[in-house]
């Protein structure tokens, strides 16, 4: 993911990855580990099969054209890039895994931001749900779609608990049945047919989650639990984040931190451009569910991070250490990435520790979330157009990417579990393999018009007003509107700047009819002291709407 974000309120991701506890605590003794140890790959036999790789659309065979060898296959370029993982991968074969996308828990939001008066519409993949707390504050979830005539219910409204359609006031319980028609005559029957398709959601550790399939019972024992999250102590900083890039693209980007020193130079103090350096990795699991491992910089006595890919979308990095006082820490950086549609993408960051600065409580976490979504801006220019080259291109990332030893191994091993379970998703791009989505993807148009534009303006619906219509390379659309504590800042920001602005206007007119200097003198240095408060508000709330815009530094 690279990428972003100052993912704990206190600790920029920069700083995780690239000097993962430089300011954190003062003194502190890494967990040693050992960088030679043997690969443990978890073979499933009876859910994975082998086949000759007569399908890919490459292959690890000796190169056969100009093409390959300019790429390096037939030079010593093998010696800094990465290579085929397995004797299956280098005699061309492929392990081919059982996968159904559907027989996954996806993360759907941050619980503490889900709405408590509106419903909220989310995607995973190209399947819409509406997301919603009904009287008993239960979280329900169903297909984002009324049976009447197919309306959007994340547009409707909660009455008295129930879900309503605002198309015709359909209104449906938490089971999915429908229990008013507003047009049925009085001794008329609701037909059985009129009943929404319901989905299943659990909420663990502050996260809701969901189980997309229609087909099983959902398995409570995928349900992702995260040990250090648990721990006495344990405090950590949430947030999401729409980003308008496919969500393997994300993954690729945070699971990448050799580009924070050069992406994200000086965005704090610990990412700069001079230390960027060759890294080392080492994968330690491999298996039908995702890969791990250990790594650090290259001239590290031990890899002091372990970093943890499982299926389907869920990312995390891993710390432990001994503080001054010889306790055992934990600090752990946390993303989950859930897949909402061709080339868009949810993120719920988690950044979070055993200890932490003082100086971090008093510090607001909307800053943090501003100074996160700085980060992402930096990178989303990158990931925008990798994102097109690779629907344009049509081909594996194997024959587009140059992935070094140095830099880019946990992307390889990325694009190669794809390679083993991509048949089981709508769409992938593997390391050798591909397969492009059926359908063109949809262009949602924002609300045009000023009934829409009203409507639009509740934050459930994406804006507050025509400046905020939703667009997806806004900032306020990408998070705010996502986030409770950043919306109620925004929404402080701007009744004090209002305020500060009529009682300026009104000491300055004061300060016209009176007549004594020494009143006149107080009045002005009062109306001064507003505006200033009124300058500080329109920066903060420049800060919360505004992108960043990259400068180039001068050597």
């Amino acid at each position: 993911m690279a990428s972003p974000i100052l993912k704990f309120p206190y600790l920029s991701h920069a700083t995780f990855l690239t000097k993962p506890l430089a300011f954190y605590t003062p003194s502190l003794t890494p967990k040693p580990r050992k960088t030679s140890r043997p690969i443990h790959v978890k073979q499933q036999q009876k859910r994975s099969s082998k086949c000759h790789a007569v399908t890919d659309l490459t292959s690890n065979t000796a190169p056969s054209s100009i093409e390959d060898q300019s790429r390096g296959e037939d030079t010593d370029d093998h010696l800094v890039l990465v290579g085929p993982s397995s004797e299956e991968e280098r005699r061309g074969e492929r392990e081919v895994a059982d996968y159904d996308w559907t027989e996954e828990w996806y993360p759907l939001y941050l619980t503490k931001d889900v709405p408590d008066d509106a419903p909220l519409g989310l995607t995973v993949f190209d399947k819409q749900v509406v997301l919603y707390k009904d009287g008993q504050g239960e979280l329900r979830c169903f297909e984002d779609r009324c049976p009447h005539r197919l309306a959007k219910l994340s547009e409707g409204q909660l009455i008295d608990g129930r879900l309503e359609c605002l198309y015709h006031g359909w209104q449906f319980e938490g089971e999915g049945n429908c229990v008013k028609i507003p047009q049925l005559p009085a001794n008329a029957k609701i037909p059985q047919s009129a009943c929404v398709r319901t989905y299943e959601v659990r909420e663990s550790q502050g996260v809701v989650w969901v189980w997309m399939s229609s087909k099983s019972q959902p398995n409570i024992n995928k349900l992702p639990w995260f040990e250090n999250f648990a721990r006495p102590g344990f405090k950590d900083s949430s947030a999401v984040h729409e980003l308008p890039y496919d969500h393997s693209i994300l993954l690729e980007n945070l699971m990448d931190p050799a580009h924070i020193p050069i992406s994200h130079d000086r965005t704090d103090l610990s990412a700069k451009r001079e230390n960027a350096q060759p890294l080392r990795f080492e994968v330690t699991e491999r298996t039908d569910g995702g890969f791990a491992g250990w790594w650090g910089g290259g001239d590290a006595q031990t890899l002091p991070n372990f970093l943890r890919f499982e299926a389907p979308c869920v990312l995390s990095n891993n710390r432990e250490f001994i503080d001054e006082k010889g306790v055992k820490q934990y600090f752990s950086g946390l993303f989950l990435c859930r897949p909402t549609g061709q080339g868009k993408s949810m993120l719920i960051v988690r950044f979070g520790g055993t200890t932490r600065p003082q100086i971090a409580n008093w510090i607001p976490e909307w800053f943090f979330h501003q100074r996160g979504c700085t980060v992402f801006e930096q990178d989303m220019g990158f990931l925008s157009s990798q994102n097109e080259v690779l629907m344009k291109e049509k081909v594996p990332t194997k024959k587009l990417y140059l992935n070094l030893r140095s830099s880019d191994t946990w992307v390889a091993e990325y694009r190669k579990w794809m390679d083993k379970v991509g048949h089981g998703m709508p769409y992938h791009f593997g390391h050798n393999t591909i397969s492009l989505p059926e359908l063109p993807a949809v262009v949602e148009h924002a609300p045009a018009g000023l009934v829409a534009g009203a409507s639009s303006s509740f934050p459930a619906k994406g804006g507050t007003g025509k400046i905020h219509a939703p667009n997806m390379a806004n900032r306020y659309f990408r998070h705010v509107i996502h986030c409770k504590g950043c919306s109620s800042a925004l929404k402080a920001f701007n009744v004090w700047k209002k305020a500060l602005s009529a009682i300026s206007l009104g000491l300055t007119a004061l300060a016209i009819l009176v007549s004594g200097r020494q009143w006149k003198a107080a009045l002005l240095v009062s109306a001064s002291l507003c505006l200033a408060g009124v300058y500080t508000c329109s920066t903060l709330i420049k800060m919360s709407t505004t992108n960043f815009i990259r400068t180039h530094r001068r050597f």
